[in-house]
């Protein structure tokens, strides 16, 4: 992360579920109840507000593709989400999500990179060389690496990455704050 400075023309890209929230397993956050914010994002994503220009996340949700929820259901956690994010001094400035299922291979699901076209679209000041991607599985880093992007491996156990596809691995978003932080003095 040396090789580069974020400021306001950078794009931070961002999975949802085990970066942003606990990930449930083997099961889907089906309901507000369910979602529960990792330990200090919310403090990670207003200091992300202060220093990139745009902030999306880019998650895949197939529980609606299998009929476990709906997208109201979904746009209505995501509307918490932002606003509890807001309350905390931060911003999201665009969701995306694939609600198809992974057999039918769409391209809107990653580690394809419909989300990541679709954010281009409505910000069309994104620059993919001057993003990162934030997720936690292979396939969040494959469509980083699509796409051009420096990619960071959100992971509890730091030796469990692919050094072809990640260029930072940390355990949470409030480590890779003061990470970014440290290389911004």
């Amino acid at each position: 992360m040396n090789s580069f400075k974020i400021d306001k023309s950078w794009t931070l890209f961002l999975d949802r579920d085990g970066v942003i929230n606990k990930r449930l397993i083997d099961d889907y956050v089906k309901s507000w109840d369910e979602f529960e914010f990792l330990p200090g994002t919310i403090n990670a994503i207003a200091d992300f507000s202060q220093w990139f220009g745009v902030i999306v996340v880019v998650t895949n949700q197939q529980g609606i593709g299998k009929g476990l929820m709906t997208v109201d259901d979904l746009q209505s956690i995501h509307n918490q989400m932002v606003e509890s994010i807001e309350q905390g001094q931060g911003r999201i400035d665009g969701i995306y999500f694939c609600p198809d299922l992974k057999h039918t291979n769409p391209v809107c699901r990653k580690p394809q990179p419909g989300m990541g076209y679709q954010a281009k679209e409505d910000f069309p000041e994104i620059d993919f060389s001057k993003s990162i991607m934030v997720g936690d599985s292979l396939s969040d880093m494959e469509f980083g690496r699509k796409l051009g992007m420096k990619n960071v491996f959100i992971s509890s156990e730091i030796n469990i990455h692919d050094d072809n596809l990640t260029d930072i691995t940390t355990t949470n978003l409030d480590s890779l704050a003061s990470i970014l932080r440290e290389n911004m003095t």
